[in-house]
């Protein structure tokens, strides 16, 4: 295992690294500080792409030798990204826009290895509860959703307001399991290299 490459999640997101622990695989982190702002006319899915390759190639170039795992999640409603909101009243629209119906979030996935790149995307749709104003201010002053797409976290307390999902649970968290390894697998870098028993 000495002469493998090893493996640089591009991401300070903790619940990626999370992910990656849940499977065992042995890997440090380096973030990438890229632009993330959306092209002119970009549809969300591409942007989630192009997001995930640009964070996997700008640490890639600080790291020639090492495989690098770079993702991006967008949480899309009515065709729009939702990033992170910016305020109190901005993370209740955001909700109130996803109360009683469904939305999609899109995760990719980008694996850099030396002149390699692949990418993956996910689609995972998530409906919402009807919710009220007032439980959406209650949680936003809990402070969870103030870092989050979208203006929350399926991990997290934003759990009681999701009816139902279709597709991957991870891929909504921030890292789509199956997928992620079947790119590492790929690539021939083991999983469940790390479990505790």
């Amino acid at each position: 295992m000495d002469s493998a490459p090893r493996l640089i999640l591009a991401s300070a997101s903790p619940r990626r690294r999370e992910l990656l622990n849940q499977i065992g695989v042995l890997f440090t982190t380096d973030s990438a500080d890229i632009d993330e702002t959306p092209s002119s006319g970009e549809q969300p899915a591409d942007y989630v792409e192009r997001m995930a390759l640009q964070k996997a190639q700008a640490v890639a170039a600080r790291h020639p030798d090492a495989l690098v795992l770079g993702s991006d999640t967008s949480v899309i409603c009515d065709n729009a990204i939702l990033g992170k909101p910016a305020d109190q009243q901005q993370g209740v629209e955001m909700l109130m826009r996803l109360s009683g119906r469904s939305h999609q979030v899109i995760t990719a996935v980008a694996l850099v290895a030396g002149e390699r790149q692949q990418t993956i995307r996910v689609t995972t749709d998530v409906r919402f509860r009807t919710l009220s104003a007032e439980e959406c201010r209650r949680y936003w002053q809990t402070g969870e959703p103030a870092d989050k797409a979208g203006g929350y976290g399926i991990q997290g307390l934003a759990a009681v307001f999701i009816e139902r999902i279709e597709g991957s649970y991870s891929a909504v968290v921030g890292l789509p399991l199956a997928e992620t390894a079947a790119l590492l697998a790929d690539v021939g870098f083991p999983i469940w290299q790390r479990v505790e028993g």
